[in-house]
């Protein structure tokens, strides 16, 4: 009997999008390129590598005659070619090809190569903690926005997971601006911090929303952190890098709170935005008893001139400048439509606070100095 399995074109293709940004990112090893099939006679086993992330995914087979056999496939070309097909797929392979079959007149083979060239995956899981995909989802969306690609100070290119007694808390930094979302939902006796790096937090976020799993496991494993689902474990290394002390800046107990409507501010700081052309001016920001005054002028372009009613401002007159752009990145993560603001002086940043769906969503803008136009 040849050695074959059939598998769903659905379920194969769904799981090798999931490998394609990690088999197709160029490493020292060549052979991370590839995919590494593990196939027995119940399922498809589904490696991954680019040496800082790692993903594992198993497909239930519809059939197979194998026991127990790996090896390495090209991992972009055969996902371009399972894209292309529908319906079962017969995989039949030797010592040197996989050969894809499927309805009745597609017949394609892949030069395949030996599996100890690919570099081993962690072992020995030790989970900690179970946590609610959505839940998890969610988060993650409300501060990944910020994590810088490229920053040049390597401690804020990735998001910084502190789990405590207290709380669970997820904070991410540019340097100009700070996102942190809070929970009490998950908790550990021993507490753990770890830094990220951007590149897992996107993938992950990409996994959690499309595989439908209800609940994965965080966990630890050979000094990487691993979320793993029904049939998925996701590896990443961790930046040694130590994220910035941030406690003392978002301090605000001396600050004066305001509330204000989210969609009517979002609306005013997009077409402040539209004004900039593409540099870099400050919006300027009069907080008053009842209202909030945003003007901005730019000799290029023309001029914005708009009015907000605010709430519970009880200050005096506070005139702050701010790039309008990194206000509205972080406003947008925001559920509730009221939010409140603390602001204390036009040297000390704005600090937005709301509760999402039990999550304590905080962001922070520092202003732009008066010095700069």
């Amino acid at each position: 009997m040849s050695n074959s399995f059939i598998i769903s074109q659905k379920d194969f293709l769904a799981t090798l999008f999931f490998m394609q940004p990690i088999c197709t990112k160029k490493t020292t090893i060549s052979s991370t390129s590839c995919i590494l099939f593990h196939v027995s006679n119940k399922e498809l086993i589904l490696k991954a590598t680019d040496l800082e992330i790692s993903l594992q995914y198993s497909c239930q087979l519809l059939e197979s005659s194998v026991e127990n056999v790996q090896f390495l496939v090209p991992g972009k070309k055969i996902f371009d070619v399972v894209k292309e097909m529908a319906g079962d797929i017969e995989c039949i392979f030797d010592e040197n090809q996989l050969t894809l079959k499927a309805e009745k007149k597609i017949n394609i083979s892949f030069n395949i190569k030996r599996a100890e060239e690919f570099p081993p995956l962690p072992e020995r899981i030790e989970n900690l903690m179970q946590l609610d995909s959505l839940f998890l989802s969610n988060m993650l969306g409300k501060v990944s926005f910020l994590i810088p690609q490229n920053n040049a100070t390597p401690s804020l290119n990735g998001l910084f997971l502190e789990i405590s007694s207290k709380d669970f808390k997820l904070t991410t930094t540019d340097g100009h601006c700070l996102a942190q979302v809070t929970s009490e939902k998950y908790v550990l006796d021993k507490e753990r911090k770890w830094l990220l790096p951007r590149r897992a937090i996107f993938e992950l976020k990409k996994i959690l929303e499309n595989s439908n799993v209800p609940s994965i496991f965080l966990g630890m494993c050979d000094n990487q952190l691993v979320f793993s689902g029904d049939r998925f474990n996701f590896f990443t290394k961790l930046l040694a890098d130590e994220f910035p002390k941030y406690e003392s800046i978002l301090q605000h107990d001396s600050f004066t709170p305001a509330t204000i409507s989210k969609s009517d501010l979002v609306k005013t700081l997009r077409r402040s935005a539209c004004l900039l052309s593409g540099q870099f001016l400050a919006t300027n920001f009069m907080f008053s008893k009842n209202n909030l005054k945003v003007s901005l002028k730019n000799s290029e372009i023309g001029n914005l001139d708009e009015m907000l009613p605010i709430d519970n401002f009880t200050s005096e007159n506070l005139e702050m400048r701010f790039y309008s752009p990194y206000l509205l990145q972080g406003l947008q993560s925001f559920d509730s439509e009221q939010i409140t603001c603390f602001l204390k002086s036009n040297t000390r940043p704005i600090i937005f606070k709301a509760i999402d769906d039990s999550c304590h969503l905080m962001y922070l803008v520092m202003p732009v100095s008066a010095n700069n136009p």
